[in-house]
């Protein structure tokens, strides 16, 4: 895990090399000073002692001039490593988003089938920032904590032996506490981050579908909602923070109470000459370092603390990093797709490996370039499953599927959804204006293209009242038009790709019948060479079409003319009958 993670660090690995030597550095220095402040209390107290009759000046003044170098030196290296360390760990988190966000990118529907769009945002931002802390924690405090530790614990052993055994008793007790608070604490991260999934996703189908909240004055019950939510994630927050209050006490305890036995002993030892007995100041010395001793188990005790808290979400990151599509690469590659016909031959699909009911069922379908297909069929027959497979959003279970007489997995997968354009049941439009919208379609498109594209898809006609037209905002998800205003523009979006393919699944319920025909005259017009699906619910936006399939549960029931279909198809003649009953009533 940790090493999926460093791959992340990349231009960042010089700095995150000097950080640690710059903390070194620092850390020593900090051990020196107490040493050199011995020089200066001995020769005050063999004064006062009378085991002198003056001060050596020359060694107060070395001492000092030593004492203030290394506080100098700390002091620069102490900076300039925080400097550099907050650079290294913002520029990690930088890296890691970027390659959260570019594996995301090359997911299939499957993958993405996996993970709530939630629990998605939650990984690239709470979690990264959690890691980024962590790693600047340790790329300082990892380093700077075991030397200062280290360093001290020899310093103590040269200065008086019996006392480094009380700072390593000391340390071990720490240890355990430290070691205890980590082994119970990182479960309720791990929960606590997946709660904030939840509370991400009330969040966002909140704020999605506020309208409908408001129409339907359902306010209470979705802050209801969101207080559960919200009280979930404070909960195991509460339980793991509970927990680490524990840490810092107890080096607050420790450290008082070493400091107590520290004295006594080294009074005892000095009074009664014991084991050769203590100088005041060694036993001064002995006491700065004990805080050092105990300030470096105190900063391995938060340094731990963020790695426990992150420990959950490098988890969560890794996932993402490790997931690989399930659409995978072939070897040709194929960058040009000869025409826009499309075979299935005896596919077999579900959207799950695990599951045990194939949503289509061996389907042998051959659609000629240009040709005008119909799919019609209930809710839940495989309409939608079955044109996803044409540009490759999932791979087919069994059989193969065909576009320009070649198998659709031969094919780069760019240059494969280039040519077909889906405009999809869900209207997707982005912030910003028409005319940038319509420009997904071919960013290089003139103000010419897109007009003539508008004008194919009757969008032209709205376009042209609205304020600024084409220059129009469309708003947060194309919030300012209407729901048939979105599908025409999402046609002509389509369109403006010229594509040897177009696929529109139910992509015109929301406009009038007039516009729907009209929508397909101009299709047949201006594009006689692209071959084109149109799903839909109804037989009038199907029935000019050169054939009509008919799915049920996922197979094809029926397949030819809208008359040889009302002839011979007791699903579509019922559905014909159903819409020309309710068209008269």
């Amino acid at each position: 895990m940790i090493k999926k993670l460093l791959k992340s660090v990349r231009e960042y690995k010089k700095i995150s090399i000097i950080v640690p030597l710059l903390m070194a550095v620092e850390a020593i220095m900090e051990i020196i000073i107490p040493f050199l402040m011995t020089f200066i209390v001995g020769e005050l107290q063999a004064v006062a002692e009378n085991k002198k009759a003056q001060v050596d000046i020359n060694v107060i003044a070395i001492s000092a001039a030593l004492m203030i170098a290394c506080a100098l030196i700390a002091l620069v290296a102490g900076s300039v490593g925080a400097k550099l360390a907050a650079k290294a760990s913002c520029g990690f988190a930088h890296n890691l988003r970027e390659d959260m966000y570019n594996n995301l990118q090359s997911f299939s529907f499957a993958n993405i089938d996996n993970y709530s769009t939630a629990s998605l945002i939650t990984r690239i931002t709470t979690d990264v920032t959690n890691v980024q802390n962590a790693y600047q924690m340790a790329i300082r405090m990892l380093i700077r904590a075991p030397i200062l530790f280290i360093a001290s614990i020899i310093m103590t052993i040269v200065i008086e032996p019996i006392m480094a055994l009380i700072f390593a008793g000391a340390a071990l007790v720490l240890g355990l506490v430290v070691a205890f608070c980590m082994f119970r604490v990182v479960p309720y991260f791990r929960t606590m981050f997946k709660k904030y999934d939840d509370l991400n996703a009330v969040l966002q189908e909140d704020l999605t579908a506020i309208r409908v909240v408001k129409s339907y004055v359902r306010e209470d019950r979705e802050i209801s909602k969101m207080k559960k939510a919200s009280g979930e994630v404070y909960t195991y927050s509460v339980k793991a923070e509970r927990i680490l209050t524990i840490m810092m006490p107890s080096v607050m305890l420790v450290m008082f109470l070493v400091n107590i036995v520290i004295l006594t002993m080294g009074s005892n030892m000095y009074v009664g000459n014991i084991a050769g007995g203590i100088q005041p100041s060694e036993l001064q010395t002995l006491i700065q370092y004990s805080a050092q001793i105990l300030s470096g188990v105190m900063m391995v005790a938060m340094c731990l603390n963020f790695i426990s808290l992150s420990r959950g979400s490098a988890e969560r990151i890794v996932q993402v990093l490790e997931e690989t599509t399930t659409l995978p690469k072939s070897k040709e590659q194929i960058t040009e797709v000869k025409d826009g016909s499309i075979d299935f031959n005896n596919v077999d699909f579900c959207y799950s490996q695990k599951a045990d009911v194939k949503v289509l069922k061996n389907i042998d379908l051959h659609i000629a370039s240009g040709e005008t297909v119909g799919i019609i069929g209930a809710t839940g027959s495989g309409k939608s499953s079955l044109v996803s497979l044409i540009p490759r959003l999932y791979d087919a279970a069994n059989g193969s599927v065909k576009v320009g007489g070649l198998d659709v997995r031969k094919y780069n997968l760019d240059a494969l959804r280039n040519t077909v354009a889906m405009v999809l049941q869900k209207n997707v439009l982005f912030s910003g204006t028409i005319a940038e919208n319509l420009r997904w379609g071919d960013e290089n498109a003139t103000d010419e293209q897109i007009r003539a594209a508008a004008e194919q898809a009757c969008a032209d006609e709205f376009i042209q009242n609205l304020p600024g037209k084409y220059d129009y905002d469309l708003g947060q998800g194309g919030v300012n038009v209407s729901g048939g205003q979105k599908q025409r523009l999402c046609i002509a979006r389509a369109l403006l790709k010229h594509p040897k393919i177009i696929i529109f699944d139910d992509s015109t319920s929301a406009v009038d019948t007039k516009t729907d025909a009209t929508i397909r005259a101009n299709l047949k017009k201006y594009a006689p060479e692209t071959t084109k699906i149109i799903i839909a619910q109804r037989i009038a936006s199907v029935q000019d079409a050169d054939k009509i399939i008919v799915l049920n549960e996922g197979k094809i029931d029926g397949m030819g003319t809208h008359e040889q279909l009302l002839a011979s198809n007791e699903i579509y003649r019922e559905i014909f009958e159903s819409q020309v009953k309710g068209g008269e009533e």
